[in-house]
């Protein structure tokens, strides 16, 4: 009968100390993070794109329009906006805040085939969503096949 028993490399102290650093890292950003503090936040966008528009979708739910800037300048569009803490209750009230507030900047480099005459901006359900044309040029066409023998052309010397 033989008995396998597993090699389990020893640890360095090193790896010790950086192993508690993460949790200490860790801990810190989960704590940091949860008290709703200046920390910010980052809305979660979609970007898609078919033939005639490229589309961003961003979560943006408690963000007044007044407190977004939308401007699309040298082929960048870049969004900012601010979700305010509005505080109608005492600070003491509050049993846990884990919602984000704080300002925001999302940018995007745009390609040479948008529009910047055609964008468009829509917010409904705390989705906001940016419609940017492409030009004529960029959008796909489609050429269509004719059935059927071609005309050949007589020469003067067939005659």
């Amino acid at each position: 009968m033989t008995t396998m028993t597993r090699f389990v490399p020893l640890r360095t102290p090193f790896e010790d100390v950086a192993g508690l650093q993460k949790r200490l890292n860790s801990i810190f950003n989960d704590f940091a993070g949860s008290e709703g503090s200046n920390a910010g936040f980052t809305p979660a966008v979609d970007v898609y794109e078919d033939a005639e528009k490229l589309v961003l979708k961003l979560e943006i739910p408690g963000v007044k329009q007044e407190d977004l800037d939308i401007r699309l300048e040298n082929h960048k569009l870049v969004i900012k906006g601010e979700r305010k803490f509005e505080q109608t209750e005492k600070a003491e009230n509050f049993h846990r805040i884990e919602r984000r507030f704080g300002s925001f900047v999302r940018s995007f480099t745009l390609p040479q085939t948008v529009d910047a005459e055609g964008v468009t901006a829509t917010s409904d359900a705390g989705v906001l969503t940016i419609s940017l044309a492409k030009k004529a040029e960029a959008q796909p066409k489609q050429i269509k096949v004719q059935v059927g023998a071609a005309k050949q052309v007589e020469t003067p010397a067939a005659r």
